[in-house]
């Protein structure tokens, strides 16, 4: 499960250090838009991915499937994250993304090939893990988990909250490009 989460920061920081080596002002405010939106999306998808240990005492993802069943409300954490990670419109992951992928087309057209096998092998792997830890059959051995705590949701409310207020008003990291 972790390393699914690291994975897409591989991919992230893969377009950050492209967006990076072009320099141009598209790719720098695509960079920075990518970097502040990436680190709030992984920090909560590896808090979301504490709470299923914390719960099941497994990170593998087959043992820990068809959690929707008992806790509907981290579900939707999940999804809510997964969405973002996945950079759906209007989320700022894919204002980021696409500043800097339009700078890398303008740059060499060929990079529009790597860039979008990248970006769909993310958004499946979001998919798949999302899929795999919340949906399905609850396995036999989690009979009883413990139900989530309060804190729990405030801390995934904190690190979406600022993606949320990032959607409504892009100038806030985005400079005069948005």
């Amino acid at each position: 499960l972790k390393s699914l989460i690291a994975y897409s920061s591989v991919s992230h920081m893969g377009l950050v250090v492209a967006a990076a080596l072009i320099q141009t002002p598209w790719s720098f405010t695509g960079a920075t838009i990518l970097m502040i939106s990436h680190g709030l999306i992984s920090s909560t998808l590896f808090c979301l991915a504490n709470t299923n240990y914390e719960r099941t005492h497994s990170r593998t993802m087959l043992l820990t499937r068809g959690l929707q069943t008992m806790l509907p409300l981290m579900t939707t954490w999940w999804l809510l994250s997964n969405l973002f990670n996945m950079a759906l419109p209007p989320t700022p992951n894919l204002l980021g993304e696409m500043a800097i992928i339009i700078s890398l087309f303008n740059w060499s057209p060929w990079t529009i090939i790597i860039t979008g096998l990248g970006t769909l092998i993310t958004a499946a792997y979001s998919l798949h893990m999302f899929l795999m830890t919340q949906r399905g059959q609850l396995p036999t051995h989690l009979k009883y988990i413990s139900p989530t705590f309060t804190r729990e949701h405030c801390l995934m409310l904190m690190h979406l909250t600022p993606m949320l207020l990032i959607m409504l008003k892009p100038e806030l990291i985005s400079g005069g490009f948005s």
